[in-house]
């Protein structure tokens, strides 16, 4: 069951609450009975990277002095 972060606009404190997809636009009051609140975006499992994280970027090619890494050069 997916867990989904809110805030609360009067007291300031942030709370997660587990409930089914379907239910994931519903209100959720705060653990001290605020009904203000405002559900967070969660950005838990996403990754730009696919499988490659522990990768770190590799430089382009190119290469030698210049001004323009020697392609110009002739």
């Amino acid at each position: 069951m997916p867990t989904y972060e809110y805030r609360c606009k009067a007291c300031g404190s942030t709370f997660d609450v587990k409930r089914p997809m379907s239910e994931s636009s519903a209100p959720a009051a705060c653990p001290q009975g605020h009904d203000d609140t405002v559900k967070l975006l969660s950005m838990v499992g996403v990754s730009g990277l696919a499988g490659n994280a522990a990768q770190p970027a590799q430089p382009s090619g190119g290469g030698g002095g210049g001004c323009c890494g020697g392609g110009c050069c002739g």
